[in-house]
């Protein structure tokens, strides 16, 4: 009977051996899967660990790569003032000297004027010569701060005088680029 064909083959030794140490039935199972739960959970923490060291060292990068941003633009915004504070210097030059160069062109025209349309107007235009050389020599001798202030103050005192102005400028500019694009 031993060698039936239903009969079960016998195990070797040592599994029966570890067949016996391990509990049976229901027990078993509990024990595995207390044991597999807490495998979940460690490696839930390990990831959770993970997680935040990189998330750490992506704020930490995030960090350094803003303030290196930051300087560069501190640099970036510093040239800029820089060269806009050359370019107005410039710019006063240029503007002082056209004023001036007008007001020589008007001095110099001023006996024609005498002898065309009379010695007063001629008068006029000198005065007028002098007081556009004499402004002239007031941008000249006063920084950009002076100049804003009393372009301010100019402002505060005749505001409708200054919209004219305003007015005046805009509308020449914009004939001077309309002139330029036909």
């Amino acid at each position: 009977m031993a060698d039936s064909p239903t009969a079960k083959p016998k195990k070797p030794a040592a599994a029966r051996k570890a067949a016996a140490a391990e509990p049976t039935g229901a027990p078993a199972a509990k024990q595995r899967f207390a044991k597999a739960l807490d495998e979940a959970k460690a490696g839930a923490q390990a990831l959770g660990k993970e997680a935040q060291e990189r998330a750490e060292a992506y704020r930490e990068k995030a960090t350094s790569q803003g303030s290196e941003w930051i300087d560069e633009a501190k640099d970036l915004g510093g040239q800029a003032k820089d060269k806009a504070y050359v370019l107005a210097n410039e710019g006063k030059a240029k503007a002082s000297e056209a004023i001036f160069g007008l007001g020589k062109l008007v001095e110099d025209n001023a006996a024609t004027i005498d002898e065309k349309v009379g010695p007063k107007y001629g008068e006029y235009a000198r005065t007028a010569a002098r007081t556009m050389q004499g402004a002239a020599e007031k941008i000249d001798a006063k920084d950009l701060g002076e100049l804003g202030e009393d372009a301010k103050e100019f402002v505060r005192k005749s505001p409708g005088v200054a919209v004219a102005i305003a007015a005046a400028a805009g509308f020449v500019i914009a004939r001077l680029f309309k002139k330029s694009d036909s």
